[in-house]
């Protein structure tokens, strides 16, 4: 008798296991999703970055989850992601907040601000200072809920016809610039542009506008700007670590099971990690060939940064004035920025200065 209960048993064993496992991937519903991504096809970092998050969420979920990314203008045109999220036309976007400031400057620090954040202590801020907390009480405003989802590192100053030599050369150049860094160029006489990126090197080609700043070496030279000017600018003090977005339909992020939450959530941090290295690879070498094929790489003078800081100071002023939660997220930022320069200074800057130091003595 026990050996035919033994058998039995371990006959409806495995039969048991096969009835369990459809029962279970049964429990997870079949989702579908479409995102519009800001970015078009050939900035492969940026793009790819929607494409690999999506691709991960899918891998994660078994195939149940399910976001098929398109690229800017397939549906809709890239400065208008945030309005098709809001309104429910797609389920989410990829995307950068500065894209955004005209309709609530506080949506800038959902990118950055100038003057503010490198990108370490962007992700610090972001994911333990309560940063991506205060911007959803923002976003929620525009029906979206928001995660990070990339960041760029710090990017360039800019490219420009002529060279800088002082504040006055700037004066009544139109400069594609995103952002707040827009207000602050306007108060040292640039008549600033937004521009989505597809749409920058015609304009640039045309003469429509002077001068552009984008990201950095990498997508810059695939953008071609260096056929049309030849000199570089550094640092991008309007960028110190410009962090992308997944922009999510409110109604539709809160109606998602709580394990596809998770999934897109790990997805996204996966991808800011991805994307960031990525950044800080491929830069290195594109500098370099653009240097060789004769760009001419330049500090901002001085005189310029001095200017554009002050500027900086009474554009925040101003926000802060009409905007509350803008005020609310910069006195955030400010102070967690001030409190870890004093670790910074002597952990990564002090490493960074040492080695920087060690070889130009060296030389190797």
């Amino acid at each position: 008798m026990r050996r035919r209960l033994l058998v039995a048993t371990s006959l409806a064993a495995p039969a048991a296991a096969t009835l369990a496992a459809p029962a279970l991937a049964q429990s997870m519903p079949e989702i579908r999703w479409r995102l519009t991504s800001s970015f078009t096809r050939p900035l492969d970092i940026t793009w790819g970055t929607s494409e690999y998050m999506c691709r991960l969420v899918s891998e994660m979920t078994d195939g149940r989850f399910r976001i098929t990314p398109f690229s800017a203008g397939e549906l809709v045109p890239g400065l208008q992601a945030l309005d098709a999220v809001q309104n429910a036309a797609v389920e989410m976007a990829h995307t950068g907040g500065l894209f955004f400031t005209g309709r609530d400057s506080a949506m800038a620090f959902a990118t950055t601000v100038p003057f503010m954040l490198n990108v370490r202590q962007q992700h610090a801020w972001f994911y333990h200072g309560g940063g991506n907390e205060m911007l959803n009480t923002v976003l929620a405003q525009y029906n979206c809920y928001g995660i990070p989802c990339g960041n760029t590192g710090n990017q360039m100053g800019g490219w420009f016809r002529r060279e800088l030599r002082n504040v006055d050369d700037l004066r009544g150049l139109k400069f594609r610039v995103a952002g707040l860094a827009g207000n602050v160029m306007a108060k040292l006489g640039v008549v600033p542009q937004q521009l989505a990126p597809g749409d920058i090197y015609p304009a640039l080609e045309r003469g429509a506008i002077d001068a552009v700043e984008y990201i950095g070496p990498y997508d810059d030279a695939k953008l071609g700007f260096d056929k049309v000017a030849k000199n570089y600018y550094y640092p991008g003090w309007g960028e110190g670590g410009a962090v992308f977005h997944a922009f999510i339909n409110l109604e539709k992020w809160n109606s998602l099971p709580r394990a596809y939450q998770a999934a897109l959530e790990a997805a996204c941090g996966a991808a800011t990690t991805r994307m960031l290295a990525e950044y800080d690879y491929k830069n290195v070498e594109a500098l370099y060939r653009l240097v060789a094929n004769g760009v001419a790489l330049r500090a901002f003078p001085n005189d310029i940064i001095d200017a554009a800081y002050r500027a900086t100071q009474e554009v925040f002023a101003e926000q802060s004035a009409a905007n509350p939660k803008f005020k609310e997220l910069l006195d955030s930022q400010v102070a967690f920025r001030d409190r870890s320069y004093g670790y910074l200074s002597v952990s990564d800057f002090a490493f960074d200065a040492m080695m920087l130091r060690l070889r130009r003595q060296n030389q190797r």
